[in-house]
């Protein structure tokens, strides 16, 4: 073998792989499994883009948001914490005096909301699931391919 066969054979494998994943692909949505999980038209990014295209795209874009999710979340974690921090300082020190029974009452109040809220989510939100779970379901190899990049931003 020569050097230069070396990158023939390796789009070779690729152009094969790209040719079975589309196969394995065509062959899962012709069973009912399929359709039952992600519906019968799975698919508008599917149609315009292969699935390779696809899982560049969904993971590039995910591993962005992952990336930027950990350093933000990193920013709002230290803020809250060395806000509670100081504040702790200042009630200790005895620059600030903090009223607990009010702030307990408060809490309490904000729980009761809460709870009442929450037990029937309103007509917006369930639409806007709706939404989503068949935007996953039709583009099902792109979001594939946005959690696996969305996890190894936040690893990285």
């Amino acid at each position: 073998h020569s050097l230069g066969s070396i990158p023939d054979k390796s789009e070779e494998v690729v152009e094969y792989l790209l040719d079975k994943s589309e196969e394995v692909v065509d062959y899962a949505k012709k069973q009912r499994w399929w359709n039952k999980i992600f519906g019968k038209n799975s698919g508008p990014v599917a149609e315009k883009y292969d699935v390779a295209t696809q899982l560049a795209i969904g993971g590039v874009s995910g591993w962005c948001a992952g990336y930027l999710f950990q350093k933000v979340g990193k920013l709002a974690a230290s803020a809250v914490g060395g806000g509670f921090f100081l504040l702790q300082i200042a009630n200790h020190t005895g620059y600030i005096k903090v009223d607990w029974k009010r702030v307990e009452r408060d809490v309490n109040k904000a729980k009761k909301q809460l709870k009442l809220n929450t037990e029937k989510p309103s007509k917006e939100v369930r639409t806007k699931v709706d939404e989503v779970q068949t935007f996953v379901k039709k583009n099902i190899v792109l979001t594939g391919g946005f959690a696996g990049g969305f996890l190894l931003g936040l690893a990285s």
